[in-house]
């Protein structure tokens, strides 16, 4: 059991030196700073998410004089209204208004109708607060007979409904390979959660049914957990269960590679125009802007609402990876189209309802302070990519992203950066399954070399 132990540690550490291991709680990085070395179970899954000032005004002024709220380059909140009342409101508070034709309630009427049309798979359609638009995308998959008939529907909801095409295809981001893999494909750990006796990784709910059986190796030896208690479609969340009950050391922790983490202390909803960043074990650390807000994703398998719609790139394997900003969990990764070379869209299931919906609490850092507290906000970006591009951003590669997102100086309330030797804590113990381990070696034969 030992010499297996030490075989997995030397494993996980070679795969974290090329870059982009993220396994969550899987594989998690051990502290050797001096932070607080215990995690807390401190954020209630019914915590209301902490609000910005903008969502604040939407919420008071009401959806038929508001359509949604952004932060603009220089992270002040902006926000849509419909009238000069609404808008001298918004300006005594401190905030920036935009008048705009159409109200919140119009836009998701027109989702609405959207949604009551035949369902095209490759098609999605989300909310453009700055435009004050609808925008409905389909890729390369759907048929000029198809685009037809949704374009129709579109046109007679009025004038503000944008139809694009996109390159590529909307699909989930999960193929057959390593780092956690199961007979259903491989994923990447999001978020350690627990229940209050038993700890999970919180994931993508397409990356497996309950019951898939999930390893940390291609041959079946490193059993990680079993998924249980999943929702695709629809939403685009599920736990595994670790095996051995306990996600261990460093369950607070994200890795986003070069043997750094980052500390998870809170969660929270993201906003328009927000800075994010996103690490997947296929294309590793990544950065983009949250565009939209409530999309809606018709894959192939399914189709998936109340999405956050990102410029930020994934590929095939970053499925259920995280999305944060200053250590507060926002999202996990759900798909999208495109990748890292050619840039593209990604969208992310919202960590808020996903904890609300299975009844668990994130597993947290512990505050300097001694306590957790109530859930930090996702504090404003500086500085925004535009809408359409792909993170990284031009001219930087992930170990400037690295450096930057590590500096002290840009390190915001709630972001601790650690160094070190990333360990894995992952059950070694003979699989119980033999059916489940002979179908998971014959699913990877043909990788194994």
């Amino acid at each position: 059991m030992r010499h297996a132990r030490r075989r997995v540690v030397r494993r996980v550490t070679r795969l974290a030196a090329v870059g982009g291991l993220l396994l969550g709680g899987a594989m998690v990085t051990r502290a050797v700073a001096s932070e607080p070395p215990d995690p807390t179970i401190g954020v209630p899954y019914s915590a209301q998410p902490a609000t910005s000032m903008g969502t604040d005004l939407v919420s008071r002024l009401g959806t038929s004089r508001t359509a949604g709220s952004w932060v603009d380059s220089a992270g002040r909140p902006v926000v849509a209204v419909t009238d000069e009342k609404a808008a001298d409101e918004v300006q005594r508070a401190g905030a920036q208004a935009k008048m705009v034709r159409h109200s919140m309630s119009d836009l998701k009427s027109a989702t609405a109708t959207l949604r009551s049309a035949p369902r095209v798979p490759g098609t999605a359609w989300a909310l453009d607060y700055k435009s004050n638009e609808v925008v409905v995308r389909g890729d390369s998959t759907v048929s000029a007979s198809d685009w037809s008939r949704l374009t129709d529907v579109a046109e007679g909801i009025g004038g503000f409904v944008r139809m694009e095409r996109t390159e590529g295809t909307f699909t989930t981001r999960i193929n057959g390979a390593e780092p956690i893999l199961s007979t259903a494909g491989r994923c990447s750990a999001g978020f350690n959660v627990t229940d209050g006796k038993t700890d999970f990784i919180l994931t993508a709910g397409h990356c497996g049914p309950d019951g898939s059986v999930w390893f940390a190796d291609d041959r079946g030896r490193e059993q990680v957990g079993t998924s249980l208690r999943g929702s695709f479609p629809g939403d685009d969340y599920s736990l595994v269960k670790y095996d051995s009950g306990r996600a261990g050391e460093g369950a607070d922790v994200v890795a986003v590679g070069g043997g750094k983490g980052v500390r998870i202390t809170g969660v929270a909803d993201p906003e328009v125009g927000q800075k994010i960043f996103r690490s997947g074990s296929t294309s590793g650390l990544r950065e983009g802007e949250v565009t939209a807000l409530n999309a809606t994703v018709n894959y192939p398998e399914g189709t998936v609402t109340g999405l956050i719609e990102t410029n930020v790139c994934a590929e095939p394997g970053d499925s259920g990876g995280p999305m944060f900003v200053d250590g507060v969990a926002l999202g996990l990764t759900s798909g999208g189209s495109g990748d890292c070379a050619a840039g593209g869209t990604t969208f992310f299931q919202p960590v808020t309802k996903a904890l609300t919906e299975l009844g668990v609490k994130l597993i947290v850092a512990k505050q300097a302070g001694g306590g957790t507290g109530a859930s930090p906000a996702p504090s404003a970006s500086q500085g925004t990519t535009s809408p359409g591009s792909s993170a990284p951003v031009t001219g930087e590669d992930v170990s400037d992203l690295l450096t930057r997102l590590t500096d002290p100086r840009n390190v915001g309330p709630g972001l601790l950066v650690i160094a070190g030797s990333l360990v894995a804590l992952v059950a070694t113990r003979w699989i119980r399954a033999e059916q489940d381990r002979k179908a998971y070696r014959q699913h990877y034969s043909a990788t194994w070399g």
